[in-house]
């Protein structure tokens, strides 16, 4: 993991000092960025394996950064959201965040969470460790790290091909919230927090629905979430 480059980008100079520090002491290579035109500017011209965004950032917020880069880029991003601000949470991970950490943060909470995350886009997590799998219209390659529906290629953030490869290993059975938070993001769940939901929202989305017209994931009450064995002709 010490070979990992980071793009870290805020506004707060000494609070990017300070995580800068820290994070090549634990290993890391980082490059900082202090507004959102330069963070693009940065992402597009150089090869980084993750970004640490803030989200208040000026001129350009960093969910507006975050919608530009989802055009043409699959870069694992870690969001920064100030305490309590659950609607920039949820629209950040709407907008295809990997993960989030609230401010005030902990160093080595972030460095943890950069390690879950490049853990599971270089397809190092237990997850990710897969034969190809086929379920109904939905086929995975595992050492591509790609997903195709009835042929035609889907494209998901690296949590979300966790995810669904998770699912898809154990299709036809309920799979905890809880298990998906460990196993895929690296983390317990917290109080109110609907991360492993808005990232099912969107793979659901993006799957569309099986040939009886409804939903390839299910939501089972009070338990988890539920692939669906479905044959299509």
């Amino acid at each position: 993991m010490n070979d990992a480059k980071i793009l870290l980008v805020d506004d707060d100079e000494e609070l990017c000092q300070l995580l800068s520090d820290f994070l090549v002491r634990d290993g890391f290579g980082v490059d900082i960025a202090n507004d959102g035109a330069t963070a693009l500017q940065r992402a597009a011209s150089e090869n980084y394996d993750a970004l640490i965004l803030d989200v208040m950032l000026p001129q350009r917020s960093g969910i507006e950064v975050l919608r530009e880069l989802r055009r043409d880029s699959q870069l694992p991003v870690l969001m920064l959201t100030a305490l309590g601000e659950d609607i920039d949470r949820i629209l950040g991970l709407e907008l295809g965040a990997d993960d989030y950490v609230p401010k005030p943060c902990n160093p080595r909470e972030i460095a943890a969470r950069l390690r879950a995350i490049l853990r599971r886009t270089r397809g190092e997590s237990e997850s990710a460790r897969l034969a190809d799998l086929v379920v109904g219209p939905v086929a995975l390659n595992a050492a591509s790290r790609s997903v195709a529906l009835r042929g035609e290629p889907v494209s998901l953030t690296g949590t979300e091909f966790n995810i669904l490869a998770m699912l898809m290993r154990d299709a036809g059975h309920v799979v905890s919230k809880e298990t998906i938070a460990l196993d895929v993001l690296g983390r317990p769940l917290r109080s109110f927090d609907r991360s492993i939901d808005v990232h099912i929202s969107k793979l659901r989305r993006k799957l569309g629905v099986a040939i009886d017209g409804e939903s390839l994931i299910h939501t089972i009450q009070r338990g988890g979430y539920l692939f669906r064995v479905v044959h299509e002709a």
